[in-house]
């Protein structure tokens, strides 16, 4: 099989596009035909070598893939069945899904909602399946589209299209956070209501600011993170989840106490079947799959060594798909 093999010689690490003998496949009780996988910040890192992201070596990356069941032990699935993963630790310590063939075990896939093409899932992948969880965390705590505007951070970014393509479905008032200003227009045709400048969030703040968000979806983290709490209005909720910025909290407890403000931890790697199913099918009905195409870049599995190192440097937009079969 064709597929992208990380490896650590002697002398230091390659990232490469080359034929893998499907022998070397690890252990699992369902074997894949893997049809899309995609690039997300964390492949970027283990491609590029900038993060230890990767525990066990050789490696092949890829968080995520969509693709069919070609042989199964496993009671839930069978030969032909369309199944979509993402997390467990796949690209990290168990091969991942940039290559034609992946075997992992039948308790870390899910059956492809039917109203979705393997392709399409993987135009949502981690970024969309994440987003989504953030928007649950929102609405499960009582964030409303009647209380007022909400805050999406990196909004340029993968996590951040689909949170904003996603919440202005459901009737959110979504203020866009990005970096990036030439993108203003993308992000409003995703649904914004406004775009604003990440500069307005990333310096060092006062503890307590002006109330102003109903609730965020932050993928940023630092101080983006903390003055976006402290903007948030009371009982409001933030939804964290990525790190692009750093890290470091260096926060007050002020929003917290004073305003009850909510900040809910988001982790999509190892989060329950139970949830991360329900994602899947709210994403399949709430959102809008017309706007899919408007931020996803499709490109060949060797295009994946490129791409890594476009998306730790930020100058990718949106979703990028891989095909691994061309």
């Amino acid at each position: 099989m064709r597929g992208i093999l990380l490896t650590k010689p002697e002398s230091g690490f390659n990232a490469a596009l080359t034929e893998i003998d499907e022998a070397g496949l690890m252990e699992g009780d369902v074997t894949v035909k893997v049809d899309y996988s995609t690039i997300n910040y964390k492949d970027g890192l283990a491609i590029t070598n900038k993060s230890p992201v990767v525990r066990k070596w050789p490696m092949v990356p890829g968080v995520d893939f969509a693709g069919t069941v070609s042989a199964s032990s496993h009671t839930r699935f069978k030969p032909g069945d369309k199944v979509v993963l993402n997390g467990w630790g796949v690209g990290e310590t168990h091969w991942g899904g940039l290559a034609q063939t992946a075997r992992v075990k039948g308790d870390w896939l899910i059956p492809l909602p039917l109203s979705l093409s393997t392709r399409q899932a993987m135009a949502i992948g981690t970024a969309g399946y994440t987003a989504m969880l953030c928007a649950m965390a929102l609405k499960r705590n009582g964030v409303t589209s009647e209380q007022g505007e909400v805050l999406v951070t990196g909004a340029s970014g993968g996590v951040g299209s689909v949170a904003v393509a996603l919440l202005s479905s459901l009737g959110y008032k979504v203020v866009a956070s990005t970096g990036k200003l030439d993108q203003a227009d993308y992000l409003k045709q995703l649904g914004a209501v406004e775009v604003i400048d990440r500069a307005e969030l990333s310096a060092a703040g006062k503890p307590l600011q002006k109330e102003r968000w109903a609730g965020v979806i932050d993928s940023v983290g630092s101080h983006t993170l903390v003055n976006a709490c402290a903007q948030t209005r009371y009982g409001g909720t933030v939804a964290a989840c990525g790190l692009a910025a750093g890290f470091d909290f260096p926060a007050t407890v002020m929003p917290f106490i004073l305003r009850g403000v909510t900040l809910a931890g988001v982790d999509s790697v190892m989060a329950p079947m139970a949830l991360r199913t329900l994602a899947w099918q709210q994403i399949a009905t709430e959102l809008p799959l017309a706007k899919l195409d408007a931020f996803t870049t499709e490109l060949p599995l060797e295009g994946a060594l490129a791409a890594a190192a476009d998306i730790v440097a930020g100058r990718v937009r949106g979703r990028l798909v891989i095909d691994v079969n061309r």
